[in-house]
């Protein structure tokens, strides 16, 4: 493949990525759960201090900071990572895994493990921000880095919105993410267009009467009616929805009462959905709340239902225009890059920070899974096999991941910074 320009400027601006390995390590021993990574963003800021490059500001939206290099007339790109972990016991194994545990916001102690990667986004950030800061001969403009706080529970890039945060920095013309997947290390996918779905979450609380297990002719059961409802749930998809568009809605937890034998006086019933359009959002939205509060009303429920969101995630759609760009350095650089990759119905609230603004945006995975691994069992058909985002195995491999993660921030910010 022959060197484009881009790829002869990272080239000859590499950097030894062997302190960041140990960083990246780092992170991973140090977890730490949405809205309390106060420790991850210190290490960030000071390691962004050290670099002499960067403008600070910090705690926005939570712990929430950015970077900012100015680099003469130009363009202004942002680069954006994660850094919140999730509520998993590890089981990887690796000599740096983690054993940290946490109060979260339930007030429960829990073990914590970044196992969504963001650890690897985090490094892959920092390094690409002391790179550009090296080759700042070779482009003109301003680049800013943006470590955001909560993106599991869908309110981090949010929150730094309605913090002010496009009062503390210019206004970016474009916003660029990654986040590490279960796909051969070394790949790097992207497509035009929707590339994540929407998601939301909510907490449904039915009501009935309690009493004792031997008298349920003097009880309203909400074990029974929350059962119903979770059956009928399932109609929603295979019956409402057009089988060409996307729609996936799941009960993730169903909780009612504490011991055998009292009939409970309410359940409770965690619910997500997934959606790409709108329309079929408000759709299933619709049928959720008719179903529960149909059922509820057969069961003879003593009160109404109550639907408590908990989280919402936008749809990641990447601009036509700036995908294209992008995928054309990216084609030239990387052996393993698919520009059509397909969509997936995983979330992420990355967009929040230009949709609210105006600001087109682009994303893109990189594959983080063992080469020699993923070939053997993709050749028998199997990937489903290898442990893959919020698993208590989920181990990307350092490298070639990394590199591939720092050159794909630095290829985006170059695009559109080059002179």
């Amino acid at each position: 493949m022959a060197q484009s320009k881009l790829s002869t400027i990272l080239r000859d601006g590499a950097l030894d990525l062997a302190p960041y390995e140990d960083l990246y390590k780092h992170f991973h021993a140090h977890p730490e759960l949405s809205l309390q990574e106060e420790s991850t963003s210190q290490t960030v800021a000071a390691h962004l201090a050290q670099l002499k490059a960067y403008e600070l500001h910090t705690n926005i939206g939570g712990y929430g900071l950015v970077g900012i290099l100015r680099n003469g007339p130009g363009k202004t790109v942002l680069l954006r990572a994660d850094m919140d972990a999730l509520p998993v016991k590890e089981l990887t194994g690796l000599p740096y895994a983690s054993t940290v545990t946490m109060r979260d916001g339930d007030g429960i102690e829990k073990p914590v493990m970044h196992a969504c990667g963001h650890d690897m986004h985090i490094t892959c950030l920092l390094a690409a921000a002391e790179t550009m800061a090296t080759i700042q001969h070779a482009w003109s403009g301003t680049l800013i880095v943006l470590f955001q706080p909560n993106e599991e529970r869908g309110g981090g890039a949010q929150a730094m919105v309605d913090d002010g945060l496009y009062e503390k920095i210019p206004k970016p013309d474009y916003i660029f993410g990654q986040h590490v997947m279960r796909m051969r290390a070394g790949s790097v996918g992207s497509r035009p267009g929707t590339i994540m779905a929407a998601a939301d979450s909510l907490k449904i609380t039915v009501y009935g009467r309690g009493g004792h297990g031997s008298l349920p002719h003097q009880t309203v059961d909400p074990a029974l009616l929350a059962a119903h409802i979770v059956v009928r749930l399932q109609s929603i998809v295979s019956r409402e929805i057009d089988p060409s568009d996307l729609g996936v809605v799941t009960v993730g937890s169903l909780q009612a009462g504490q011991t055998e034998n009292i009939i409970a006086d309410r359940a409770e019933i965690g619910l997500d959905f997934r959606t790409v359009r709108l329309e079929t959002r408000q759709k299933i939205i619709s049928a959720i709340q008719r179903i529960v509060e149909a059922e509820c009303m057969a069961s003879g429920s003593p009160q109404p239902p109550v639907f408590t969101p908990t989280r919402r995630f936008p749809p990641t759609l990447n601009d036509g225009d700036v995908a294209a760009e992008l995928a054309a350095s990216f084609g030239e650089h990387f052996e393993d890059f698919d520009g059509d990759t397909p969509r997936t119905n995983v979330s992420e609230d990355f967009s929040t920070l230009g949709t609210s603004q105006g600001i087109p945006c682009c994303f893109w995975f990189i594959g983080g899974i063992d080469a020699e691994l993923w070939d053997k069992v993709h050749q028998d058909n199997h990937t489903e096999q290898i442990a893959g985002n919020h698993s208590a195995l989920f181990a990307p491999c350092i490298q070639p991941t990394m590199k591939v993660g720092v050159d794909a921030l630095c290829l985006a910010a170059l695009t559109f910074l080059t002179k």
